[in-house]
């Protein structure tokens, strides 16, 4: 029987290692590409004149975190109107910064981004953001009626095309939560975008409850903007296993130079209302 046994377990264990094979994943890759992260956001109150460009290039979807960071490169942005430029100097880490940007709604602003002898050039307008009238909390709107959701509240501009972009992120928090809206079936209306957290085990995720604390980013988008972060948005949910495959998503940094070696990222210039609620 002892011998019986043990020729028995012999047979499972080699059943079991032929069974294990090693995949190699045949995965797309693309040489890099610059990424540029040219976000100026006025926040309402201040004076606006620091800002903050930074530049990286594109890594593989599997390669581990390397130095990707973009030094040497001339950053500058262009008002439209008078010509005045800003300068952002190169601070050796990726990042090129300036203390002299004079921000003015509606202005449009050019810039031009010059990196390995090829140019960049893109162009925005400065949109307004109209005030928060209110931010509340609630339970009873979204999926979990027994769930905290936070709730800005703003009244949208009468006779003009609005579009809004919003960050929620939780103190603690690594990333923030990001929406979209528009007042195409608003216009003139009180809004409101809520936001709540629904428990997930698998991600180690909470609802929100009393005493937690949200940062709120609340921006005025343009068109071209809203149309660009609703595609990203969409393609960083969950869609199932049938979703849309996620592609390489150009924004509006045009390489003049070379169109061919277009550039990622955005040049958006926005204004912004920050702001806190603690959940009671």
């Amino acid at each position: 029987m002892k011998t019986y046994l043990k020729t028995l377990f012999i047979g499972i264990s080699i059943i079991f290692t032929s069974c294990t094979d090693v995949i190699d994943v045949d995965v797309p890759s693309a040489d890099p590409r610059l990424v540029i992260e040219a976000s100026l956001d006025w926040e309402k109150g201040t004076s606006g004149n620091e800002q903050t460009i930074a530049l990286s290039t594109s890594t593989k979807y599997f390669q581990k975190k390397e130095n990707n960071i973009i030094t040497g490169a001339s950053v500058k942005v262009t008002n439209d109107s008078d010509g005045t430029e800003f300068i952002f100097i190169d601070q050796k880490n990726g990042k090129y910064t300036t203390n002299s940007f004079i921000p003015v709604l509606n202005q449009s602003y050019t810039l031009e981004v010059i990196y390995n002898n090829e140019t960049y050039i893109a162009k925005e307008t400065m949109t307004p953001v109209t005030n928060i009238t209110a931010i509340t909390q609630s339970r009873e709107e979204e999926n979990d009626k027994d769930a905290l959701e936070v709730n800005v509240i703003f009244d949208d501009p009468e006779n003009q095309e609005n579009f809004y972009f919003i960050k929620f992120r939780e103190k603690g928090d690594l990333l923030p939560e990001l929406y979209r809206d528009s007042d195409e079936f608003t216009n003139g209306n009180q809004m409101t975008i809520r936001y709540e957290k629904e428990k997930d085990d698998d991600i180690n995720q909470e609802e929100f409850m009393p005493n937690d604390i949200v940062d709120i980013h609340f921006h005025g988008i343009s068109k071209d903007y809203y149309d660009y972060i609703s595609i990203l948005i969409n393609q960083t949910e969950e869609h199932g296993p049938f979703g849309t495959t996620p592609v390489p998503l150009k924004g509006n940094c045009i390489n003049v130079s070379n169109p061919n070696n277009y550039a990622y990222g955005y040049f958006r210039v926005t204004q912004v209302i920050k702001a806190s609620y603690t959940f009671q």
